[in-house]
């Protein structure tokens, strides 16, 4: 069946910090980081912090993908609920020696395929039914990728902020120490997330090696480089959304040079993204973090961007330079007559409200979540070409993925072979979804997600039922 093309195109909380004496600890402001240096910051809270239910939105979509697919009740039964959720009650010793206690999550979706995958998040709002749509959407988003792994996510209910960094250490040991039956490199791999570091991650495969008297490096991904962590991971999410946005727009005919881009979000994942695209030619027109949006029609010296936002903790002031004006209403970014619109800080932000408003071509989802069901039949409607989170932006646990293999086998690969390894599978997850779209005429999110439920279902008849 003949698809829809995409409309032509139209050619008219940050710094160092000390909240006790004697204890450092670094949040991030959101800019983007490279590599090593990405290790050593938190990154601001960017989801879960709408008032629509991430996971209500979340079952939505699988029910439309499962609908197409006509799975029968009995396999919908095997593969839409989560296996495990577990809530634990975490004290901790503070530093003026009072003990205070945190609520921890840990949430399994499906292991049918693998262990399960997921980050870990350390925020005053994480809640279960967050956690919960976050590892629903880790089981298809390792099955859109083909990679052998299932859903997980866990989290923790407090401000990393009031914390020093022994009561940090402290908590993030206790909170690994107390799911230790959950965890290990066959069972549940987690991973950084928001408001976690490379660091945190040291110290959960330490507690866990330490109990295990074994070196496990296994265990978590995200990992410094200097105890087995990927090269190439940091930049990994963004390298995805490149190299599936690079599918899209080729199968569309076009190129990516000179195609106009509005990037919301310039943390890890958006600041690198707009880095990466600028290198291929694109014209980036705004750019937006929490302290703004800031546009210039003839586009934005990114490179310069990227040294502004770590001398100045971010793009506060950025309106200041010759680089950029700032927006009146952030949310407008949305909004703006581009040929790519990329999503990449908060969960839930196109909506029946401002759905209709969009006016790019194309979207890349580098956020988890940024459409709601309504959002996705309006854009659908109007003909633009969604690349959905599952797909767009896998390839952070796709290096993960990389990452475990690497600390399973005691060899580690040059970045470029990461980098050249990420393209292939990114391309074949895109080309099956894309294969799809066109075959069942429906949209790429529901697409991606019927190859991903098709695979993760296949695994569990296959697997059957035990007892």
């Amino acid at each position: 069946m003949k698809k829809k093309e995409p409309a032509k195109k139209d050619s008219s909380k940050s710094g160092l910090k000390n909240n006790k004496k004697g204890a450092t600890y670094i949040v991030s402001s959101g800019r983007a980081h490279h590599e090593s240096k990405a290790a050593d910051h938190f990154n601001p809270r960017t989801e879960g912090l709408q008032h629509i239910s991430a996971f209500d939105n979340a079952m939505k979509q699988f029910d439309q993908a499962a609908a197409l697919l006509k799975l029968t009740q009995s396999q919908t039964a095997m593969i839409k609920q989560h296996r495990r959720c577990t809530e634990v009650t975490l004290p901790v010793r503070m530093d003026d020696g009072t003990i205070q206690t945190f609520t921890g999550y840990r949430v399994q979706h499906n292991i049918a395929r693998g262990p399960a995958k997921g980050g870990v998040r350390y925020h005053p709002q994480v809640s279960l039914d967050e956690v919960k749509a976050l590892s629903f959407w880790m089981t298809f988003k390792c099955a859109v990728a083909d990679i052998p792994m299932g859903g997980g996510k866990g989290g923790i209910i407090v401000d990393p902020g009031k914390l020093s960094l022994g009561e940090l250490e402290r908590l993030s040991r206790r909170f690994f120490s107390d799911l230790e039956d959950m965890f290990g490199p066959d069972r549940d791999v987690p991973a950084p997330d928001v408001n976690t570091t490379p660091q945190i991650m040291a110290w959960f495969m330490d507690t866990y090696s330490m109990h295990k008297r074994e070196h496990l490096p296994a265990v978590v991904t995200g990992k410094p480089l200097e105890i087995g962590g990927s090269k190439g991971r940091v930049l990994a999410t963004a390298r995805g959304l490149q190299f599936t946005l690079r599918r899209a727009v080729a199968a569309h005919g076009e190129k990516m040079e000179n195609l106009t881009v509005a990037v919301q979000g310039f943390g890890n994942v958006g600041g690198n993204a707009a880095l990466l695209l600028h290198e291929d030619g694109c014209k980036i027109v705004a750019i937006s973090d929490q302290f703004g949006a800031f546009q210039n029609p003839q586009g934005i010296d990114i490179p310069a961007v990227m040294k502004y936002a770590e001398a100045n903790k971010g793009l506060k002031g950025l309106e200041k330079t010759k680089l950029a004006t700032k927006m009146e209403k952030p949310d407008e970014i949305l909004e703006l007559k581009v040929d790519v619109l990329c999503p990449c800080a908060l969960e839930l932000v196109l909506t029946a409200k401002n759905a209709g408003k969009v006016k790019a071509r194309y979207i890349a989802e580098g956020a988890n979540g940024p459409c709601d069901s309504d959002a996705d039949a309006i854009l659908n409607k109007k003909g633009i070409f969604v690349i959905p989170d599952i797909l767009c932006n896998a390839g952070g646990v796709v290096v993960s993925y990389f990452e475990w293999v690497q600390n399973r086998m005691g060899y580690y690969w040059p970045v470029e072979r990461i980098n050249s390894e990420l393209e292939v599978m990114m391309n074949k997850a895109f080309d099956s979804v894309y294969e799809t779209y066109m075959n069942y005429n429906t949209s790429m999110r529901i697409a991606a997600f019927m190859v991903a439920i098709k695979r993760v279902s296949v695994a569990s008849e296959l697997r059957g039922l035990y007892a």
